[in-house]
């Protein structure tokens, strides 16, 4: 992903890790740790994006003489001491093993749909002279709170508009297509878009963020690109015209990309009067012309109450190029015009938008939808309450059950020993690795001693991501989202 900051895996982890090695018990061989969803804003989590942490970080010969020596000096710095860093341990690590990490990480299928409160992956060390190793790395891997996160609350929008779709359109070819991607300039850098926008077109296949692609062609297996765009007008190629020459921007739109799909931003100015006058009037030929060629023009408001300017756009439009009654008995515009509304879309404001267009008699597929900031960006590791915690440590040849149990957050208790995840009829449930078989275990092993062992593609992934039987209610959780 281009030249990093940091590209030392001894540097993965936060700086009080360091001494940690000269904190546990004497006599301790090994650690198991484990990672979940402990709760949080949604039932459920999209797992995703474990493999990419493995691939660009762990996997192979990742520690060197030279990566010790950096890390030594850095932290030493940091801690302002130069005795907490486990050289001897790092030098081990190197002679022992070749600079591979003597660890196995043990996860369930990416694209899972898995209810919170579940184990997505597991840790432990394979060496029992380096026990610390386990927790160490805990940094680095539960950076996975991100994409799974990101994929979560795509697939959420989905089952929305899936739902919406189901009810009032015929044609619901286009739901996989009816989110975009427009984050890539509202996130913290580009590694973050890379990830959040890969993410994302598990679940829908329209995008801006063209790194998600990147990503997904280096480390998924995506040969071409998994997320698509075209042409849209922003108000700077609107508003460079002048007001007064506004029609001629939206003119030369439809002349420059006849027969092509593409979209026009149309609130520069006075938004009715351009849908009215402009394209009802003015270049209604055009647009009709565009559809007879194959195209479609996409019509983008981008400011006022997302639900109110939906309802008034599709109703202008139905007054320019009327509607026809679907099977269903929805209204639905021709085929050569939509809406698209980007600005202001959440998961709150979309289900607020499709359950006003059902109710006031459209086919949700007449109106396609864009989200940014909150796809992306306004999360963070608490949305799902992610945790890595240790559960199982052997001492003195001793398996001991580990956990912790706050009395100022019950939540916040941990699980105890080995873990297994089993899933009957499509319900995930957590048990006692003892009580389980491997058979019936849906943790495998995907990492062990420096080699990737599982390479999953992302159109197996996609596929386990696809909206089922067993989703949870999306109304009745749009609901109780509301009243909270």
């Amino acid at each position: 992903m281009g030249p990093e900051a940091v590209n030392n895996v001894i540097l993965l982890a936060d700086c009080y890790k360091v001494s940690h090695h000269l904190q546990y018990p004497p006599g301790i061989t090994k650690l198991y740790s484990y990672f979940e969803s402990r709760g949080g804003k949604f039932p459920y989590t999209v797992f995703f994006g474990l493999q990419y942490i493995l691939k660009k970080w762990l996997v192979g010969q990742v520690v060197t003489k030279e990566v010790i020596q950096e890390a030594k000096e850095i932290y030493g710095a940091a801690v302002m001491a130069d005795d907490l860093f486990n050289e001897e341990g790092w030098n081990y690590i190197l002679e022992k093993h070749g600079g591979h990490l003597p660890v196995r990480i043990k996860a369930v299928a990416e694209g899972s749909i898995v209810p919170v409160k579940n184990v997505l992956f597991t840790v432990e060390n394979t060496d029992p002279a380096v026990p610390w190793l386990t927790n160490y790395l805990e940094t680095i891997l539960v950076q996975a709170w991100y994409p799974m996160t990101v994929a979560t609350i795509s697939r959420i929008h989905k089952q929305l508009i899936h739902h919406y779709n189901q009810i009032s359109s015929d044609d619901q070819s286009l739901v996989s297509f009816s989110l975009h991607d427009t984050g890539y300039r509202g996130v913290s850098s580009v590694e973050t878009a890379a990830i959040g926008g890969a993410a994302h077109m598990i679940n829908f296949k329209s995008s801006d963020t063209i790194a998600g692609s990147c990503l997904l062609r280096k480390y998924y297996h995506v040969e071409g690109v998994a997320g698509f765009s075209g042409p849209f007008s922003e108000h700077s190629t609107v508003t460079s015209w002048g007001r007064e020459r506004e029609n001629e921007a939206h003119k030369k739109m439809l002349k420059s990309f006849m027969g092509r799909k593409f979209g026009c931003v149309v609130d520069s100015y006075n938004i009715w009067e351009c849908l009215e006058k402009t394209f009802g009037q003015e270049l209604k030929d055009l647009v009709i012309e565009n559809g007879s060629k194959g195209g479609m023009v996409a019509i983008r408001p981008d400011s006022g109450n997302p639900t109110e300017v939906v309802l008034k756009c599709l109703e202008i439009l139905e007054k320019a190029f009327g509607t026809e009654k679907n099977s269903k008995g929805y209204k639905v515009l021709p085929e050569y015009i939509k809406v698209v509304q980007a600005d202001g879309i959440n998961y709150q404001a979309l289900a607020s938008i499709l359950k006003a267009m059902e109710e006031n008699g459209w086919a949700a597929n007449n109106a396609s939808f864009g989200a940014g900031a909150a796809l992306l960006q306004r999360i963070d590791r608490d949305t799902q309450r992610c945790a890595y915690k240790c559960s199982m440590a052997e001492v003195n040849g001793e398996d001991i059950e580990v956990f912790k149990q706050p009395i100022t957050d019950p939540g916040k208790r941990s699980k105890k020993g080995r873990l297994a995840l089993h899933c009957t009829d499509g319900v995930y449930t957590t048990v006692k690795a003892s009580e389980s078989s491997e058979e019936q275990d849906q943790l495998v092993t995907v990492f062990e001693n420096g080699e990737l062992l599982k390479d999953f593609t992302f159109e197996e992934i996609c596929q386990r991501a696809e909206i089922s039987g067993h989703d949870i209610d999306i109304l009745k959780f749009i609901a109780e989202d509301a009243s909270e």
